[in-house]
């Protein structure tokens, strides 16, 4: 089976369920999205799940808390202490030994002056400013980041993926452990899997739901054939 990069959705904010945009604030998970989360991982990891532990070689988690916290209520198994944790959490089975990395080439698109407004809210101000319709992927945001600057941070992100932990299991058809994750957030996801498949920011069909999982891997076991899953199948030893 060709190597896997599994991207979750952080869970359930309040500004996620307003259809508020979220960019640089930083905001707790709800109860709801903590419940959620944790029912995800349940379902999906495990030995004999979608994500299975043992094969993930290397998590990439975004800065924020929101982000961080659905990591841990995922229960995936760390031998290591998360970088975040002052200290130990409540024992758990090690079911992996993943590094987890922080980094922020998976934080979520810098929406500057439109941090926090609805979509409805900057159609609103767009127009009272004679302004065109907005469009994130081919507009940007003013006072934060252009489609570009996402293009460069995930395609280079993308690129450290392919060479440090799948490229070797292409060369090496015994090895299984060649899985990727990362847990961040929505429009930065969605335009992860645009990028990893090779299609332009203005091609987006994609939505990806708070808590939500999906699935990128490769055709013909090839590695010049990056290709979306759609829904992957358990695993079965």
């Amino acid at each position: 089976m060709a190597p896997r990069c599994f991207i979750i959705r952080h869970g359930e904010t309040e500004w996620s369920l307003s259809g508020r945009h979220t960019g640089t604030t930083d905001l707790p998970l709800t109860k709801n999205g903590e419940r959620r989360i944790q029912a995800t991982g349940k379902a999906l990891i495990g030995d004999d799940r979608l994500i299975v532990p043992k094969n993930l070689v290397h998590i990439y988690v975004s800065p924020r808390h929101r982000a961080q916290r659905t990591l841990d209520l995922l229960k995936i198994g760390f031998k290591e202490r998360l970088p975040w944790a002052e200290h130990s959490e409540e024992a758990e089975l090690v079911r992996t030994h993943a590094s987890v990395e922080i980094t922020d080439s998976i934080r979520e698109w810098d929406y500057g002056d439109y941090e926090g407004l609805t979509s409805n809210q900057i159609r609103s101000i767009r127009t009272q400013n004679g302004e065109e319709p907005w469009n994130i992927w081919t507009d940007g945001c003013p006072g934060g980041e252009s489609p570009e600057d996402v293009i460069r941070r995930l395609d280079a992100l993308i690129a450290d993926i392919r060479e440090k932990y799948q490229q070797p299991c292409f060369e090496n058809p015994n090895s299984v452990k060649g899985d990727v994750l990362i847990v961040a957030h929505g429009h930065i996801l969605r335009a992860f899997a645009m990028r990893w498949s090779g299609k332009s920011l203005t091609d987006t069909a994609f939505i990806l739901e708070a808590g939500g999982v999906g699935t990128l891997s490769y055709e013909h076991n090839s590695i010049e054939e990056p290709a979306i899953i759609l829904g992957g199948s358990f695993m079965v030893e």
